[in-house]
This record gives C-alpha cells, structure tokens and sequence, in this order.
C-alpha cells in the first residue's frame, strides 16, 4: 500500500499535454495543411495519388478535325542551343505541347506521366513533344528537369503565343494533329500516361 508521500509524487497531466492529447487530430491536420501550402513536393505528392484514381486520365477530342479552327495557333519557341523555330514548321506531326513551371506543383503532379509518354514516342517521327518551360530562369526548370532525371527536352516560348494556345494557366497541354489543329486544350493537370490517352495519339499518328 502506497503511503502519503508517494501518492503526492504523482503529479497530474500539465494542461497542455491534456490540450495536445484531446485535439491531437486538430494539431495534425494543421500541420499537415501547413506543409502543403509551403511545399510544392508535398503538393505534387497529393495531387499524384489524386491522378492514380484515373479521375483525371486525359482525352484527346474526338471531333471532326475540320470543325476545329487553324487560326491563330502557330508561334515561335528556342530549343536548348538557341535555334527558333515555328510550330508551322511540325506540319505532318502530331504535337503534343505542355506549358509548365518548375514552381507549379499540378506541374510537378503530372509530369511523371509526361515523361513516360514521351519515352514511349521519342523515336517515333511522327510525334513531337514541346514542353515550354515558364521559369522567369531557364536553369531553374532545366535544374529540375535534371533532379528528377526527367528527359524531356526544354524549350521556351519567344515572342506572343496565341491566347488560343496559351492563357497564363499552369499547367496548360495542347495536342495538335498533323495539319496543325487543336484536338486537345486542357487546363490543369492530367494523367497523360494512360492507355486510353496512348491510343488517342496512336490514331491521330495514323491520320491521313
């Protein structure tokens, strides 16, 4: 039998530990929100288990190409060495084009699947990738293209690029067909990887 002394040693719980026991889911989903706002690797990590769902697969327009307008699409973009080009000039590819940032973490979300598309076409002549970077500084999104051991070339966007293509939203993906039109415009992250996607581009390939 414990006597006086003993029981007098037992000092209760402070408040505060009895505060952080009883709101310890509260303290967490704080946190958790906390490193969300301020990581974009968090946040990419977030949206990448929303696009395993396949809720965002994406989906490649299966409407009349001759419904779709030519206007105002085309513009010029450098590649690494410096050369301009049009994308006039990739008429009789398909054109698969990726507007993105190494700060934008949807960016960051969806480019794993970016990369196993172009992985799957980089020898296919068919096809050609674009993927315009919008890092005020270039060795910024070549830094994280590098990190990530991605290897998806990096070009950028010069001069005005249509609205029609381009409205400031990061992400934006723009597939066009071999003569030149949109047959996709999306705003926001997607899956690009899926085989339902693969099998749209695969049969815009095999337009005539």
């Amino acid at each position: 039998m414990s006597n006086n002394n003993e029981v007098s040693e037992k000092k209760p719980p402070s408040k505060k530990l009895q505060y952080i026991k009883k709101n310890a889911f509260t303290i967490f989903m704080i946190v958790a929100v906390g490193i969300l706002l301020v990581s974009p690797d968090a946040k990419s990590f977030v949206l990448r288990q929303l696009m395993a769902t396949g809720i965002f697969n994406a989906s490649i327009d299966k409407k009349d190409a001759d419904t779709t307008s030519l206007t105002n699409t085309d513009f010029t973009f450098t590649g690494g060495n410096g050369s301009v080009q049009n994308t006039s000039s990739l008429r009789g590819k398909v054109v698969f084009i990726n507007f993105w940032a190494s700060w934008c973490p949807p960016c960051r979300a969806e480019f794993p699947s970016i990369e196993k598309l172009y992985t799957q076409y980089k020898d296919n002549p068919g096809v050609f990738f674009l993927t315009l970077n919008e890092d005020d500084d270039p060795a910024v999104g070549m830094a994280y293209l590098e990190k990530e051991n991605f290897s998806v070339p990096m070009y950028q966007s010069s001069g005005n690029v249509p609205t029609e293509v381009f409205s400031g939203s990061l992400p934006t993906t723009v597939v066009l067909d071999k003569k030149g039109k949109v047959r996709l415009h999306h705003t926001g992250f997607a899956n690009y990887a899926s085989e339902k996607f693969v099998k749209e581009i695969e049969e815009l390939i095999n337009e005539q």
